[in-house]
């Protein structure tokens, strides 16, 4: 069984002092040369970077200045005094200061990708509309966290006890009804003897 294969191990930059050097030296021939060795500027960086971008960017120095030397060469004299000398020269001096813009930019980025090839730069994280941000609360997140305990829930309200109301005592009040009407049928009935014994009395004297 066989494992991954090994990791080729990354070439280091040069110093930053040569590579110093070798930017002010290939700047340093283009300007004397008005122009004419720029393309060695870019020719190293293709060599360096590896990419179609830069090969194909030095073709195009080598065209523009075929292109400008063949305008300046329509010249009948040593001066430049015509349309077709100007834009010969505009065209070198144009591409001269264009390229070296570029060899510098794309040097110092290239060997500072293979210095720091995981340096990615940070962004600010979003902020709320209206709601600036602290500068803490971006850094200062522990980042390992205990486990979370979560807040005792309230414990539920009973409901509040009804009151019943009051039940009338419907057979104590029919039984008081009844006594009541055994008492007036008692003294009916009493009363009614009296008077019965009464009119015997009469009848008979």
């Amino acid at each position: 069984m066989q494992g991954h294969g090994q990791a080729q191990p990354v070439k280091s930059p040069p110093p930053t002092g040569w590579l110093v050097f070798l930017r002010v030296f290939f700047v340093v021939i283009s300007v004397f040369t008005l122009g004419l060795l720029a393309w060695t500027m870019m020719l190293r960086l293709a060599i360096v970077t590896r990419k179609s971008v830069d090969w194909g960017l030095f073709v195009a120095s080598i065209a523009a200045l075929v292109l400008s030397l063949v305008l300046l060469g329509t010249e009948p004299g040593e001066e430049v005094h015509t349309p077709g000398g100007w834009t010969g020269m505009a065209l070198l001096l144009g591409s001269l200061v264009a390229e070296i813009a570029y060899y510098l930019a794309a040097d110092i980025r290239h060997f500072h990708q293979l210095r720091f090839p995981g340096y990615v730069p940070q962004q600010p994280p979003p902020q709320a509309y209206g709601y600036p941000q602290s500068p803490y609360t971006a850094t200062t997140v522990p980042q390992n966290q205990g486990p979370h305990t979560p807040p005792p829930m309230p414990r539920p309200t009973p409901p509040p006890a009804t009151t019943a109301p009051p039940q009338r005592h419907a057979p104590a009040r029919i039984d008081q009804v009844r006594a009541e009407l055994d008492e007036l049928s008692d003294y009916l009935r009493k009363h009614d003897g009296h008077q019965d014994d009464g009119r015997d009395g009469r009848d008979r004297g």
